[in-house]
């Protein structure tokens, strides 16, 4: 299923306090509840007044709809094409000695 990445302006995002974000994570899972096991919350970013967020879900539709349930802004939704981390330079000893032959 595809990932997405949502970008979301908050005002004043880094410096909410924990119940702040409690409520925000409350109202968030109780959407996801009504809307169903198609679409998944994985987790979220905050840094400076933006918050970005990690979804799994069959269509941008859905995750568009999530937020107007839930009220909560999206300024960019994109589908994540890969992942790359420190595992991505390793080489792999398979091809290393396939490509010895």
């Amino acid at each position: 299923m595809p990932k997405y990445i949502i970008e979301r302006t908050i005002p004043g995002a880094a410096t909410l306090s924990n119940a702040d974000l409690q409520a925000i994570a409350q109202r968030s899972c109780n959407v996801l509840d009504q809307l169903g096991p198609k679409i998944q919350w994985v987790q979220s970013y905050v840094a400076g007044d933006k918050f970005y967020c990690i979804y799994i879900a069959p269509s941008e539709e859905l995750i568009r709809e999530h937020a107007r349930c839930g009220n909560f802004p999206i300024d960019l939704i994109s589908q994540i094409a890969t992942i790359v981390d420190p595992t991505t330079a390793e080489v792999d000893s398979r091809i290393l000695a396939a490509a010895s032959l």
